[in-house]
């Protein structure tokens, strides 16, 4: 049976890596690298980065090209199940090509592989084909805890529950019910402007933990329309952008 270890590597901060992360990349045959476009460069040169400086062995490293999701698809869920089944296909033919039938392969996924990413179900769709792998989770720090760690503040009131959700449920469905802090991932559109800003204070963070790393904080009144300034800016720069931002009611 084949190892497929999914390695949580931080939010860009090559520091972050845990020794647990640390020795299983070591210990891997082959490391799958992906390459995300032109535009998200970096986050390629990170892990090309870590796998040449920071390993004490030399694992194979085998790039490849990330399908494009498409956008245009009517159902949200319906284009990014397609776009997990394309991922499968190729991580199953690079492994058979590349992995020994006993061997061991890893990939090393941005932030934590359990929080709001998708590594996991492609690893039950690459199950689902057939393929004997042993599926292991190394977990990492997550752009979550950066920003909170960044703007030195705890995550929830005292005594009080957290809801972490995405840009697009922010937008469509408003504020949670029965919270007052909020997580926001995963939001491509400020849908912080979407709702109501009276006594919301919003702790914002662009590229945490990486050099680049921006922060702004403020009432949501206020710094909302320099968020999105700043974001804009930002993302012309760099050609891509990764934010998280946490908003709470006073």
């Amino acid at each position: 049976m084949i190892t497929l270890s999914l390695v949580g590597i931080g939010s860009g901060n090559p520091e972050h890596l845990t020794l647990q992360a640390i020795r299983m990349l070591e210990t891997a045959d082959v490391i799958l690298l992906p390459r995300k476009g032109a535009e998200k460069s970096e986050l390629a040169d990170l892990r090309r980065m870590i796998a040449r400086d920071v390993l004490t062995t030399s694992p194979k490293v085998v790039e490849f090209d990330y399908p494009v999701r498409d956008a245009n698809t009517p159902e949200y869920l319906d284009g990014v199940n397609t776009w997990h089944d394309a991922l499968a296909t190729i991580w199953s033919g690079l492994i058979e090509t590349h992995v020994p039938p006993t061997g061991s392969v890893a990939l090393m996924v941005w932030g934590d592989p359990s929080l709001y990413d998708s590594t996991l179900r492609i690893a039950d769709r690459v199950l689902a084909k057939g393929m004997a792998i042993d599926v292991h989770v190394v977990p990492g720090i997550t752009s979550l805890q950066m920003l909170t760690a960044a703007h030195a503040i705890p995550l929830n009131t005292l005594g009080a529950p957290v809801q972490i959700t995405t840009g697009r449920r922010l937008r469509d469905h408003g504020w949670p019910a029965d919270v007052d802090t909020v997580a926001v991932m995963l939001d491509g559109q400020c849908s912080f402007q979407h709702i109501d800003t009276e006594g919301v204070h919003i702790w914002w963070g662009g590229y945490v933990g990486m050099p680049e790393q921006i922060l702004l904080q403020g009432p949501l009144s206020d710094i909302g329309p320099v968020i999105q300034d700043t974001r804009t800016k930002a993302r012309e720069a760099h050609g891509w952008i990764m934010d998280i931002y946490l908003l709470r009611k006073s």
